[in-house]
């Protein structure tokens, strides 16, 4: 008996040394083949510098190689270098030094596109439209939009000497502008809609964004009576985490989990709850999303409508559920790293791309729907994870049509604003604000001796028969047919502008807004007219119908 003990414990002996041997070479290997791999490219750099024909910049080199190894990661992990750190500071707290003005490309020139009001720029009279043709007496012929804006960005309180070419004047313009701390805000613009419905505007996630909407939140209660809110996250495309969770407490009860995180390190295994007083557990709240609107916008969005807390609306949402950490990195560098996947109150990740698993060619795909798994919201009605946020109520995207699109990308919609706002110094409210028949014409003279032809799908579809049946040898066969049709279908620019008059008079409108009320005036200009605003009031004035898509299961998802 006493002999069998004493086999026995040795075999236990034996075991846990030979799982402690194995451990501890699995550790040792792992961390030679680092180690390894390390020698490896560090050897390979200094031979490339040293014997490569060429001349070699050291750090761009490294940083393509860092890029090119992030890259087989996801999207989202980033090498930021030292003169990137201040555009990632932008990303996070939404400031930097600078002019305050949004510039781009046109052709060969840099022109302001939108001078941020009540910031520097905007109080030195630079307009939209204004050309800039030296930065303290440097050409910026040549040069690219990423280029000009590192040059005017810089310490507050440093000037910066511009020449302007301005439409409608003959002699060129010399400013001097002190620059400033620009902020720009997460909540560009709230107001009330009607008598009783609010509307929010939310950009960004920054480190302020919660208390701006907390402070839009309470504005709209003092000047009125408050009994409905729009809160827009179209386009958002996320930011900080925490920031998300504040506003998701805005709106849901202290104590409520509102997203959850886990990741291969048990530190980022998180849970994050309500913490805070919320403004309004009650206003019914509709969520305007899109498939722009990804990361936090999708935390909130995924928050208030698994909680049944409001109602989603709009399309699809971009299906981003990844969490970011930044590292700090030697010589002011840092690393933004995918830590963790996050899970909204129902349990579900509403990733929808999988980095984890590529296919030969080195891309991925989205979640199949056969591989989403189904969730219940607070109230038991059914949603999906694996393909981003699903609206509650589902309108298809607004396109542009083809002569807009055309006149958007020419720039002539903004060159004609430009001119209304040489020739007109001021313009009522912009509710106030219509454009007149007279405008209307004056805009179509205007486009007399420009070039803004376009393709209709049609078109296209045409053009592809006769080179197919050219190539097949059969076109000799059905020419007369197709000119026929050709000469039937070939669009008339002229008749184009008035059949999508309405549409361009509301695209105007926009634009000339903006050059007399800024970021606000165009965006009070576009709500006259956003389909998915006027179908938001609609839900909430209609209280039956708002409360019966919150009780009513949700349909799987397309």
């Amino acid at each position: 008996m006493l002999k069998s003990f004493k086999k026995l414990r040795l075999a236990l002996v034996v075991l846990v040394l030979a799982a402690s041997t194995f451990a501890s070479f699995s550790f040792v290997d792992n961390y030679f083949e680092i180690s390894k791999n390390l020698d490896i490219f560090a050897t390979l750099f200094r031979e490339i510098n040293i014997y490569y024909v060429d001349e070699i910049d050291p750090g761009k080199l490294m940083k393509t190689g860092i890029d090119a190894m992030l890259e087989s990661l996801d999207p989202y992990t980033n090498y930021i270098t030292e003169s990137e750190i201040e555009d990632y500071r932008f990303m996070t707290t939404g400031q930097y030094g600078g002019i305050g003005a949004l510039i781009q490309q046109k052709g060969d020139s840099i022109i302001v596109k939108d001078p941020y009001e009540g910031f520097p720029a905007q109080k030195a009279d630079l307009r939209a439209g204004d050309v800039i043709l030296e930065i303290d007496g440097r050409s910026t012929v040549g040069k690219k939009t990423d280029d000009i804006s590192k040059i005017l960005k810089g310490q507050p309180k440093t000037p910066v000497r511009l020449v302007i070419c301005r439409f409608g004047e003959k002699k060129l313009i010399e400013k001097v502008i002190t620059r400033d701390e620009i902020k720009v805000k997460s909540v560009p613009y709230y107001a009330m809609l009607d008598e009783h419905t609010g509307y929010i505007r939310l950009n960004s996630f920054t480190e302020s964004a919660s208390r701006e909407l907390k402070d839009a939140m309470q504005d709209l209660k003092a000047k009125g009576k408050l009994e409905s809110l729009v809160l827009d996250l179209r386009g958002n495309p996320g930011g900080l985490l925490n920031e998300a969770v504040n506003i998701v407490n805005l709106f849901v009860d202290k104590g409520k989990e509102i997203v959850s995180t886990k990741g291969k390190v048990a530190e980022w295994d998180k849970s994050y709850k309500a913490l805070n007083t919320p403004v309004d557990t009650q206003v019914p709240l509709v969520v305007l999303v899109n498939s722009g609107s990804a990361s936090a916008s999708e935390i909130v969005s995924g928050a208030i409508q698994d909680l049944d807390r409001g109602v989603i609306l709009g399309q699809r949402s971009y299906g981003k559920g990844l969490v970011q950490t930044t590292r700090p990195l030697t010589y002011n560098t840092q690393l933004k790293v995918t830590t963790a996947k996050y899970y909204i109150p129902s349990g579900r990740c509403i990733q929808a791309l999988d980095y984890t698993h590529r296919n030969e060619d080195g891309s991925v795909g989205k979640v199949p729907d056969s591989l989403m798994n189904s969730f219940k919201t607070k109230g038991g009605r059914m949603v999906k994870d694996g393909g981003g946020i699903l609206p509650d109520v589902v309108m298809a995207p607004e396109k542009l049509s083809n002569i807009a699109g055309s006149l958007l990308g020419k720039y002539l919609i903004f060159d004609f604003a430009t001119r209304y706002r040489t020739a007109h110094e001021s313009i009522p409210a912009v509710k106030d604000f219509h454009l007149s028949d007279s405008d209307f014409n004056d805009f179509v003279a205007f486009l007399g001796d420009k070039e803004y032809d376009y393709t209709t799908k049609s078109e296209k579809a045409l053009q592809d028969l006769k080179e197919n049946s050219e190539q097949e040898k059969y076109f000799s066969d059905i020419k007369v047919e197709y000119e026929a049709l050709h000469s039937k279908m070939m669009h008339n620019k002229k008749e184009d502008l008035v059949k999508n008059k309405e549409e361009l008079m509301a695209l105007l409108t926009e634009e000339i807004a903006s050059r007399y009320y800024f970021q606000n005036g165009h965006t009070e200009a576009s709500l006259a007219t956003d389909p998915e605003v006027r179908r938001a009031i609609a839900l909430l004035q209609d209280k039956a119908g708002y409360n019966a898509i919150l009780a009513t299961p949700v349909k799987a998802g397309k």
